[in-house]
This record gives C-alpha cells, structure tokens and sequence, in this order.
C-alpha cells in the first residue's frame, strides 16, 4: 500500500519536493527561535488522522452535527487532562491558534471600549497584547506598561501606579521577548486592588509551567490563563484557555459560536495526546534542561562580549541586542546566522529606535534543541558558532564552513518525529 507521501509525490510533486525540503533544513540546522519546537511524534499521527474529516461544531455532549461518538470522547479526555496539569477548574481546547484564544478572552470578559493594562510590544509584550496595529486594540482601550531602564526589568510598583490611574477592568500579565520570569503574586494584587480580572498569557511557557520548571498563575489565583499548545508544550498548533469555573461559560461562548466555527478535531486530538505525555516525569526532565540550557547559552554568550537584554535570562529565552553587540541590526544578523544553519529571528528591543523589520536585535531560545537532546557543552558550542557567524555575516565561506560543523553536530542529534 503506498503511503501518503508516496501518494503526494505523483499528485503534486512541487508540495512534495517542499516538504522533502523542509524536513532537510530541520534537521541539518539548529533551530532557535523560542516559540518554535519539534511536535511529539504522537501528535503527526493525530494531525493526518480522520478527525481532520469532521465537523464538530459545539461542545461535548452539544453539538450541532452527528456521529460525534469520538468527538465528543477526544475533546472531553483533552479538556480533563488539561485541568489536571494546569490545576485549573475550567478549560477550552478549541482555540485555533494564540490570537483567536486571547480574543475569545477579551470579548468573554470585557466590554467594547473598556481599558486593559498589558506589556509594550517592544518590551516584550505580544502582538495580541493590544498593539495598536492589532484588531484588538482598536476594539479595546489597551494602556501599556514597559520594563525599567537601564536592566530591562519590570517596575511592578510603576506597573501599579498606571493602574491606579487608569483603573483597568483587566490586567493581563505574558510576554514573548521577556527573559524574566514574573511576579504572578504582584500582578494578582494589582488586579485586585483596581477591582480588575487577572489574565495571563503564557503562551511562550506553558510547557515549563506543565513541567513543573517555571510558576503557574492560576497557583497565584489568576481569573484567565492563556497558553498555545506548541511552543515549549511541544503540542500541534492551537491554543488553550484555563480559568476559574465561574468564567467557564463566557469562555466557551466566546469560543464558540462567538470567534469561531467548528474547532479542529485533529488538533484537538493531538492536543489531548500531548496533555497525557507532559504529565510524564521525562516532561518534567526536559522543562528543566530547558532553562538549564537557556542558562547556560547566556552565559556563554556573555562571556563572548554581547550584550543581552536584562543581562540574562531565567527562562527559555534570551535577546541579543546585536547593534551593541557586532554593529549589525537584526535583520543582517538573523540572515547570516540562517547561512550558518542557526535559525533565530530578528526582534526589537526596549524603545528601539529602528523599525520593526531592521530592529536592533534577535530573539533565541532553546526549546527546540532540548528537544533533540543538547545539553549545557553543546549551548557553549552554540554559543562559539554565533559570535564566530556574527563577526564574519559578510564571509559567506566562512559562513557554510560554520554550517559545516552545525550539520554534522545535528547528525547526531536527531529530529524527533522526522529520523
């Protein structure tokens, strides 16, 4: 019987040919960008499964389309492992991806024109975050808070006084260029003292916070917690929604049918999977060498003479402000690093004066090779390969001879799910 990727080769061997492609440059280069990973190869399995066949539009036990026997079974195995992991008395499994997730939360929660206290997008905050180029912020009132001068942390008591003065119906705390981890206690307080919902966005972290390495909010009693189920959850694309019982059912009509239609049922399959394999104790293991790993590329890369922002980092991420750092902004850096076969991808920093697309620095983390099994000696290597890449981004000898001994390290880290 020929397989499915026989079967794609006759009918589109230009798709084909792609894929072939793709999977060759993951797995002869290193990838780091922070919110990229390498799925469970469970979840290949439940992503080309027949749930991708079937409408299931609704809930459990309500939905508006029969034959849901397995549907129903999926989703409601998916959503109880999700609040066991997260501790959490009500979830949402269907969000299709982190901005229709966070959209569902602000219109379950708030009122056209209310005011939301969340990070700056140049200070680590996400687009869904209220940027104003974003849908959401120009639905909603959304007020900016920004990290202190000259270390890049935040200010919570600076956090607090913006929302005394502007009285926030939600303060929403989460990051995805914020190298520190946060004050979920002190957010919790300031939401409370402001009469405001507590929200958290933890997107780039659920996968350490389901094992166990990095603090979970709804411990410090959050309202809503935001994650997508790839990134550190090692997951297939989607998102999650966890809060307290009470919003539950906001959550679910804002879900559905307020954002959108029938969910994804491969996804939801895959999402359940992943659930079941992050409450295993070698999760747990991984969540921790990926800070470990962090750790130590920032170390390494400071010892080399570059400048991170914060000065380090306490979780998966870390951001390299390359125009102090080499002189080049993070465009040329991202590209020469890409020659080189370390994938990370350019990234403003605090106030950056330079445009989004030719910013003054880059974004890296290590997720995805823990993923593959590197450990702290090869962070240091890493660490070499990039400042030797950076300091030659106009070589391109110098640049594939790099790439030359990227390859061969990567044979022999396999790809899970691809070797």
């Amino acid at each position: 019987m020929q397989s499915t990727l026989d079967l794609l080769k006759l009918s589109d061997p230009d798709v084909h040919a792609a894929i072939l492609g793709e999977e060759q440059r993951q797995r002869e280069g290193l990838e780091l960008i922070p919110s990229e990973n390498y799925a469970f190869p469970e979840v290949y399995a439940t992503n080309g499964s027949a749930f991708a066949n079937k409408y299931a539009e609704g809930y459990p036990g309500r939905r508006y389309y029969g034959g849901q026997t397995f549907t129903d079974r999926i989703e409601t195995l998916a959503i109880a492992r999700a609040k066991s992991l997260f501790r959490a008395e009500h979830a949402n499994v269907q969000p299709l991806s982190g901005s229709p997730m966070n959209q569902a939360v602000y219109m379950a929660c708030l009122q056209p024109g209310d005011t939301v206290l969340a990070m700056d997008l140049s200070h680590g905050g996400h687009l869904t975050h209220g940027a104003p180029v974003s849908a959401m912020g120009r639905i909603f009132n959304f007020v900016r808070y920004k990290t202190a001068p000259p270390d890049g942390h935040l200010d919570y008591d600076h956090v607090r006084e913006i929302a005394r003065e502007v009285r926030p119906k939600l303060v929403l705390c989460g990051h995805s260029s914020y190298p520190r981890e946060l004050d979920y206690a002190r957010f919790r307080a300031i939401a409370d003292e402001v009469g405001a919902l507590a929200m958290a966005d933890v997107s780039h972290i659920g996968g350490l916070i389901a094992g166990g390495a990095l603090a979970n909010p709804l411990d410090a009693g959050f309202d809503v917690v935001t994650t997508t189920t790839h990134k550190s959850l090692r997951g297939p694309r989607g998102g999650l929604i966890l809060c307290k019982a009470a919003l539950g059912p906001r959550i679910d009509q804002a879900v559905f049918p307020g954002m959108q239609g029938g969910p994804h049922m491969n996804a939801v399959a895959g999402i359940a999977v992943t659930l079941k394999l992050a409450a295993g104790p070698a999760f747990k293991a991984y969540a921790q060498q990926v800070i470990r790993n962090a750790q130590q590329l920032a170390a390494a890369l400071l010892e080399r003479g570059c400048t991170l922002i914060t000065g380090g980092t306490e979780n998966h991420l870390l951001v390299i402000d390359t125009i102090r750092s080499f002189d080049l902004d993070g465009r040329v850096a991202e590209t020469a690093l890409d020659a080189a076969g370390l994938t990370v991808n350019k990234q403003v920093i605090p106030d950056d004066p330079r445009p989004p697309l030719r910013p003054s620095g880059i974004r890296l983390g290590t997720p995805a090779m823990t993923t593959r099994g590197l450990r702290e000696a090869q962070m240091t290597q890493v660490a070499e390969w990039m400042v030797r890449a950076l300091r030659a981004a106009s070589d391109e000898a110098a640049l594939q001879q790099i790439h030359a001994e990227v390859r061969e390290l990567c044979g022999r880290f396999p790809v899970p799910g691809l070797d």
